[in-house]
């Protein structure tokens, strides 16, 4: 069986080397090889390492939301890989396993309760996407028990256009730090809900805010659910079984 771990791709090499060591932890997991795939920036795509995969093949994409990536770019690959036996799980996100692994960095990094939260995504202009990363706010406000508002990072890209609602990330904290002395909140946290270190993770480090979290990729946690994703492919599926009301029961 081939297990692969399916992300976006960056040109940081200690982006590339987070995700790789994401799947080396998984690997550790399962007692099994964990194989990587990119579905942008840099290879090897799912479909190249489909092409080369004997027997079953199960592909999690390692994704935070349900974007273009996830529902469009990753379907395209895997049917280019033609490979007859391939599972794609969900995504990782949005998932309650998810926000307490973004809760849990948020404590690690110094978080308080009273402290205004910003969930900080990468960016996108899919409207699916965007209610997932709504829902995750919302879940991680219930979590915390602090308002949470959204904040991307990636809304000065040219690449990215039209990101719903665009609420840049400098913006989302200067517009808490403002609110947050007419509540006597103390201070202003950033919540990284990146897979990996990169560029986007350093405009987080650089937004102004108190204090940023890592990104989830440093997480035990989050290779544990990656874990628990694909365990969950590998079980077979149950029977199907039908109830059968003797003909001696009295109704």
């Amino acid at each position: 069986m081939t297990l692969i771990l399916a992300a976006h791709g960056t040109r940081r090499p200690g982006g590339v080397a987070m995700i790789g060591d994401l799947a080396a932890q998984v690997s550790t997991l399962l007692d099994r090889t964990v194989q990587v795939a990119f579905v942008d920036v840099l290879g090897p795509t799912p479909s190249e390492v489909l092409s080369d995969a004997n027997g079953p093949a199960i592909v999690v994409p390692a994704f935070l939301s349900r974007g273009y990536h996830v529902r469009t770019d990753l379907p395209a690959q895997v049917a280019a890989g033609r490979h007859p036996n391939v599972v794609v799980t969900p995504a990782l996100g949005p998932s309650r396993e998810i926000v307490r692994t973004v809760a849990d960095q948020l404590v690690g990094s110094g978080w308080r309760r009273g402290d205004s939260v910003i969930l900080a995504a990468a960016g996108t202009s899919d409207l699916t996407a965007g209610a997932d990363l709504r829902t995750t706010a919302a879940l991680l406000s219930t979590l915390t028990g602090s308002p949470v508002d959204l904040g991307f990072a990636a809304t000065s890209c040219p690449h990215i256009t039209d990101v719903q609602q665009a609420p840049d990330v400098r913006k989302a904290v200067a517009k808490a730090r403002a609110s947050a002395g007419r509540h006597s909140a103390r201070r202003v946290v950033v919540a990284s809900y990146l897979l990996a270190d990169g560029l986007f993770q350093e405009r987080l480090r650089a937004c102004g805010a108190d204090l940023v979290s890592g990104p989830l990729g440093t997480h035990p946690g989050l290779a544990q659910l990656i874990a628990n994703r694909f365990r969950k492919a590998m079980r077979p599926a149950p029977l199907a079984t039908s109830c059968r009301i003797p003909r001696t029961a009295k109704l």
